[in-house]
């Protein structure tokens, strides 16, 4: 696919960069103005991610962390669903995190993050992630004070640059351990979000999607904006990048999101593991056994033993079994 067709090197952040999300249109679908065709290049990309995963998992020495965040109904559930449809479920994972539970408001805010990370050679997907404590509980300052935490802690003016340090130390130990880490902001419309949250009220079938909550969250819009702005350009790095990714047309969100994808696993560079002399003897020998086994359909059948004959002459009584005819005792009159 070429490089430029869908602007992949437009929607990375670099390290440094200043974020303006202005600056980033919702609509852009790269050189892509048919549909089909992107749906085409989707399909070979998820082709090419079976076989990509499929080596990781063999390998067993990488394990890929994939981020999505984004305002409500932005597509991360979709983009999911059919960025990873080719993926073998054994080797991937995907975790959604909701308001933190008691145990989990009892640890630090990358405890439970750090629990779900994928094993080496699994793919896993975070909906949603750590970011939500530079985010949701930033935008609503109440939910910090509500927090286990120190009032030192909780009052300090720094404390939005020092979780962004903590995120970027965090994800830098990840990536010097052979976890490596993608992350993805869904950049919807406000516009778009207001006709999406329309359909999810007005079909039956997309009620269960809608919450009201959906619709008050909407109010501080700008304020995550700001709040999102600040996070990207803070821990945008080399070693765990920021894409802001188009989200207004899902087709072309989901494309990018699978070349994205695609481009890091080529880079990891994987191979098949090779075996060693003493393993590939063993295989050799293995199938020497196998070969040299008979087919079942060969194998001869014992024979079972000769049945009497049903027809064979019966011996009267008087007769000689010889065939020769004895004297009755009644001849002599």
């Amino acid at each position: 696919m070429a490089k430029d067709k869908i602007g992949i090197d437009k929607m990375r952040v670099a390290e440094g960069s200043k974020v303006d999300l202005k600056d980033h249109p919702t609509d852009y679908s790269g050189r892509y103005t048919d549909k089909k065709m992107a749906v085409q290049d989707l399909e070979t990309n998820i082709r090419r991610l079976t076989e990509l995963q499929d080596v990781l998992y063999a390998q067993n020495v990488h394990s890929l962390l994939i981020i999505f965040q984004a305002m409500d109904a932005a597509g991360k559930d979709s983009a999911i669903k059919h960025v990873m449809s080719g993926l073998n479920p054994q080797g991937c994972q995907v975790t959604s995190f909701k308001s933190p539970s008691a145990e989990e408001v009892d640890h630090d805010f990358l405890w439970r993050c750090q629990k779900a990370l994928p094993e080496r050679g699994r793919i896993g997907i975070f909906n949603r992630s750590h970011y939500e404590e530079v985010l949701v509980v930033r935008v609503h300052s109440k939910i910090l004070q509500l927090q286990q935490l120190p009032d030192k802690i909780k009052n300090d003016k720094f404390i939005w640059k020092k979780r962004f340090e903590q995120i970027r130390n965090w994800e830098q130990h990840l990536t010097q351990n052979g976890t490596h880490v993608l992350k993805f902001f869904l950049n919807v419309s406000k516009a778009e979000q207001k006709k999406r949250f329309l359909e999810r009220i007005d079909i039956p079938d997309k009620n269960w999607k809608f919450s009201t909550s959906d619709a008050r969250e909407r109010s501080f819009w700008y304020d995550y904006m700001n709040a999102y702005e600040d996070a990207i350009q803070e821990t945008s790095t080399e070693h765990s990048p920021w894409y802001i990714v188009p989200a207004d047309k899902k087709w072309f969100t989901r494309l990018a999101i699978s070349e994205i994808i695609v481009r890091k696993m080529e880079s990891l560079d994987m191979k098949y593991p090779v075996v060693s002399k003493e393993r590939l003897a063993e295989l050799q020998e293995a199938k020497r056994i196998l070969v040299s086994e008979v087919a079942p359909h060969l194998l001869i059948k014992k024979s079972k033993p000769p049945v009497a004959n049903s027809k064979a002459k019966v011996v009267k009584k008087g007769e000689k079994r010889n065939g020769g005819v004895g004297k009755k005792r009644n001849d002599f009159r």
